[in-house]
């Protein structure tokens, strides 16, 4: 093993997270957390960019990720020679720490301790906090700025007299103390500040002030803190665009499985929300395969004109089936598909076939009926319509396209179950006020979110996607807030940024930087 490692020692990659938010990693950076085994982290690492880490190692046989991740302990010295004793045994190792590596002296002193060892390493540099900070603050800071680290000896009188804004690291206990040295070194009480914690994140909150009144104001916020100070300060408020969004900092409620809430949670996110994914059925197999089997024989066979589907889960039932008699896409040859909405098609087509039919209006049974060409025994070869969908479904499909003279071969592809009840915290949260709102997508969603965890209370803004799913909120004693005009899931989220938003300009919600507080 000795010889091994000195043979083949590994590297030692200093990966800069940027100032929290994961999407400002660099794309190296990204793949070399999500390929990392081995990892050192810092504290002040967003949890965002620590649940990057190998999240692209294979599995093992037991469906475990082989991956160890440690925090960094000791001081640089310390840190450094355990990077390097795990470099020589072999490994490539990961070192993750806040902002950008050459910007922080602990890290540079790590740094300068491995160039001594002749291991090979890489620095990959992160955005740093005291530039995009200030940016998602909105504060323009110019081509000039002064930027100072108070949690240490500071030139009090050279950074007072400094030009252009002031941009500094700290925590809240040198806040008296900052605000003190500046006005003694010739700043005016009256300068702007803008204290800013959580800086990038969903949970970031900037507290307005003025120097006079740093200390009184910001002293309750924990953690690391970016205060900027100078005029620029004061034009904060044209240019807030990260905490002035919609839903910033909501804390929302999205009964789905994960695979199937990632459109939606995406969506969210972008109008600042933060998605709690709770899912509320798991899908299943059939309790009997045989009825599967024999459609896609008859697909096989010739039997189908069509082939309906009405969920991503009928697609992906479907495929599976295919999978094990070793069939793929050429399957479908001769038989047109469609799909009930535009989820369901983009599962298709990413199987590589494009639906010939989706409803041109409501993307529901009723608006695939709409459009559903009725049977002509002139032009059309075989009058029998496969619908695989699940065990609980409705029969308006199935006798709307009777009613239009095809014969329906209506299969099980899979039953849903109610899933497991989520995790305590989640259930009080739901039932105390702890979710901003939630959004419904389905009456089923209705009833076994009540069922494994009880009704959202009262303050829950609660957005159904369609007629049917607010008629079910209903008889389960809710209060529909909103509901879109088309029942598709971006229109439900923007339907639902809009509802607060007009609640706000009414005075009925207060600003969405205070909202984030109580959902940290």
């Amino acid at each position: 093993m000795s010889r091994a490692s000195k043979k083949h020692p590994g590297r030692i990659l200093f990966v800069g997270s940027g100032p929290g938010d994961p999407a400002l990693l660099t794309t190296r950076s990204r793949e070399v957390l999500c390929r990392a085994t081995l990892a050192f982290t810092d504290p002040d690492v967003d949890a965002g960019v620590l649940a990057l880490i190998g999240t692209e190692v294979e599995a093992d046989p037991d469906g475990e990720r082989p991956v160890d991740v440690r925090p960094a302990l000791g001081d640089p010295a310390e840190v450094a020679k355990t990077l390097i004793a795990e470099a020589k045994a072999g490994h490539d190792v990961v070192r993750v720490v806040s902002g950008d590596p050459l910007t922080t002296d602990a890290v540079i002193a790590e740094v300068t301790t491995v160039t001594r060892s002749h291991i090979v390493f890489e620095v990959l540099p992160g955005l740093p906090s005291g530039s995009a900070v200030p940016s998602y603050a909105g504060i323009a800071l110019g081509s000039g700025h002064t930027e100072a680290d108070v949690r240490g000896e500071v030139d009090w009188p050279a950074l007072a007299a400094a030009p252009g804004p002031l941009v500094l690291h700290a925590t809240s206990g040198h806040l008296a103390e900052t605000a003190s040295a500046l006005v003694e070194h010739g700043m005016a009480p009256q300068t702007p500040v803008a204290v800013t914690v959580r800086g990038t994140t969903r949970q970031q909150r900037t507290i307005e002030a003025t120097l006079a009144t740093l200390n009184s104001t910001a002293s309750e916020l924990v953690g690391p803190l970016v205060v900027t100070i100078g005029k620029a300060v004061a034009q904060r408020s044209k240019m807030s665009w990260w905490e002035s969004r919609a839903l910033y900092g909501w804390t929302v409620l999205v009964p789905r499985t994960k695979d199937q809430a990632g459109e939606m949670s995406e969506r969210l996110v972008t109008h600042g929300a933060i998605p709690k994914e709770v899912p509320t059925i798991a899908v299943e197999p059939p309790r009997s395969p045989a009825q599967m089997e024999r459609a896609v024989k008859g697909l096989v066979d010739g039997r189908y004109q069509w082939v309906v589907f009405t969920s991503t889960n009928a697609v992906r039932a479907v495929w599976e089936k295919f999978a094990e008699f070793g069939l793929d896409a050429r399957a479908f040859s001769g038989v047109k598909i469609a799909c009930v909405g535009e989820a369901t098609a983009e599962k298709v087509r990413s199987f590589g076939i494009n639906p010939e039919l989706l409803p041109s209006g409501e993307q529901s049974s009723l608006g695939l009926l709409a459009d559903f060409p009725p049977y002509d025994d002139v032009f059309d070869p075989v009058n029998r319509v496969l619908l695989p969908r699940a065990d609980i479904a409705t029969e308006t499909l199935a006798e709307g396209l009777r009613e239009r003279g095809w014969e329906i071969d209506d299969v099980t592809a899979y039953r849903t179950v109610r899933a497991s009840p989520p995790p305590a915290e989640t259930r009080e949260m739901i039932k105390t006020g702890g979710f901003d709102a939630v959004l419904f997508t389905s009456s089923s969603t209705v009833r076994n979110l009540v069922g494994i965890a009880g009704k959202p209370h009262a303050r829950t803004i609660v957005a159904c996607i369609g007629p049917k799913t607010a008629e079910t909120a209903v008889e389960f004693g809710l209060r529909v807030d909103v509901q879109p005009e088309v029942a598709q899931v971006g229109p439900l989220v923007e339907a639902l940024a809009e509802h607060a938003a007009r609640l706000r300009a009414e005075g009925l919600l207060p600003p969405p930087r205070k909202k984030s507080r109580r959902s940290r």
